[in-house]
């Protein structure tokens, strides 16, 4: 995982980006905004009270970290205006009325919401991407995503997947790097859905762990070997994603569906899909639904001692990510530097 991290944030260190991270309060990102600046992995703007953050954060060495303090900067009302814009319209469930009756409702809403200012500033093209979480929700996290940032041309699903680092040389895995998708979003997602899990995906696997992507479908079933249509249809259901992706994105190098074994493993891959050209040799693996991706990337974790980085934030049309509420530092500072690949 080191190496593979490693080579990540060098490339990160070539783009020069700027991420923002809303969560000026925990001393955790604070300090993991001075790390990213320090080591050249992004340009930086925090958010909060500069005053505040120095005062509880004495020892850290904020040089070169951009502090915006919404409160008093100076594009806060643009940035009111195109919340209004974005939600005009849009009723909140709850009380039946209109979520901004006016700018100043959304100006007022916003500086309640950080994470929303910095989606923001991020569809103003101010950043380049943003990273929370670190004491906020996912749904606080992706929200603001979901309703101003939106989904990518193309996709209309945001999902997560985990870049997997083997510890040790697998033939199976000759690279030592696989993607696994959707392990953390999408619960059971349609054949739709599916299909965009895979194009996003593979996007990840080019863009971040710099891997050329040839994509698996995943199932009990290989080329129709098996069959549950009288219960969960989960067989057709990777058959049709697996036809909607190579439509979406002909130059894709994906195929399906695969039990695992045919998936890695040559002589099966030779045996069950002969003239495939990702079977036996697939590096990004897109389960079913969240069950099996779940279970897998752990089995993985576990007994196959592979490292699991993630859970990374895909399909969005601009980069945004998720931190567990238990992150490091070096967790921070090594999702800022994925969230700069992906912005590249």
């Amino acid at each position: 995982m080191a190496n593979v991290l490693e080579k990540i944030k060098a490339s990160a260190t070539l783009l020069s980006k700027r991420i923002v991270l809303p969560e000026g309060e925990d001393s955790r990102v604070v300090e993991a905004a001075a790390v990213a600046v320090k080591e050249g992995l992004a340009k930086i703007t925090l958010l909060g009270n500069e005053q505040d953050i120095i005062a509880k954060n004495p020892s850290i060495d904020l040089t070169g970290v951009d502090i915006v303090d919404p409160v008093s900067y100076e594009k806060t009302q643009v940035y009111a205006e195109m919340l209004y814009k974005a939600r005009e319209g849009k009723i909140n469930k709850k009380t039946g009325l209109p979520e901004y009756a006016n700018v100043e409702e959304a100006k007022a809403g916003v500086l309640k919401d950080y994470t929303m200012y910095a989606a923001l500033m991020l569809k103003a093209g101010d950043v380049d991407g943003l990273v929370s979480g670190a004491c906020h929700s996912t749904a606080n996290t992706l929200r603001p995503g979901l309703q101003v940032i939106k989904t990518a041309p193309g996709i209309n699903t945001v999902s997560s997947c985990f870049i997997m680092v083997a510890d040790r040389e697998n033939k199976y895995n000759p690279d030592g790097v696989a993607v696994f998708a959707d392990c953390a979003i999408n619960i059971e997602p349609d054949a739709n859905q599916l299909a965009d899990i895979a194009i996003s995906t593979a996007a990840t696997a080019k863009d971040v762990a710099e891997i050329e992507p040839r994509v698996a479908m995943l199932s009990f079933s290989t080329k129709g070997s098996g069959n549950d249509d009288k219960f969960f249809k989960t067989v057709p259901k990777m058959q049709e994603a697996t036809a909607i992706a190579k439509a979406n994105a002909p130059e894709l190098i994906i195929d399906g569906e695969f039990q695992f074994d045919a998936a890695v493993a040559p002589e099966v891959g030779k045996l069950k899909a002969p003239d495939s050209k990702v079977a036996g040799n697939a590096n990004v693996f897109i389960f079913p639904n969240i069950n099996a991706g779940n279970i897998g990337y752990k089995i993985a974790q576990r007994f196959g001692g592979y490292m699991a980085l993630g859970p990374i934030c895909q399909g969005f049309a601009k980069p945004i990510n998720d931190l567990s509420r238990g992150c490091s530092v070096e967790d921070v500072v090594a999702v800022i530097a994925i969230t700069a690949l992906q912005a590249k």
